[in-house]
């Protein structure tokens, strides 16, 4: 997206009134180094600085476009260059992982939500977090001791 140009309100209304004053006089003096000559000048400054301002913005969007397709043929560059090396020594290689890629004999198993622990590794006890007392103990999870 194009960064917003500039325009001035402030220079505007100054050209507006710059035109009225030269209507009255075209060389008007109202005291204190006051002149409508200073005014022209001073208005045809801000108006070469908001140019300068706009066509700066112009360059940054210009070089912020090119950073970003740089950056996508970097990426397809470094996606392209690590599976020249999978192709060359293979995926499962020291090669490849050296490369950036995960090695096939070092990913995580279990895909689509499965989890990457079987079940006979799952721990068989789950913390009881409401505060409530476990109906095979306490609160604090220690085994209720039978009462005769």
């Amino acid at each position: 997206m194009a960064r917003r140009k500039r325009t001035s309100q402030v220079l505007e209304k100054a050209v507006r009134r710059a035109a009225g004053m030269t209507s009255i006089d075209p060389h008007l003096d109202v005291g204190t180094g006051l002149t409508l000559p200073s005014f022209f000048t001073l208005i045809e400054t801000m108006r070469t600085r908001e140019n300068a301002y706009n066509t700066a913005l112009s360059n940054v969007d210009k070089l912020y476009r090119e950073m970003l397709e740089t950056e996508r043929e970097l990426s397809d560059m470094a996606e392209h260059m690590l599976l020249g090396v999978a192709t060359k020594y293979g995926k499962s290689s020291a090669e490849y992982g050296m490369a950036g890629g995960v090695p096939k004999n070092q990913r995580r198993k279990g895909l689509r939500g499965e989890s990457p622990i079987s079940s006979s590794e799952q721990p068989a006890f789950v913390a009881n977090t409401n505060g409530n007392s476990n109906t095979n103990g306490d609160k604090n999870g220690k085994p209720a001791v039978a009462t005769t």
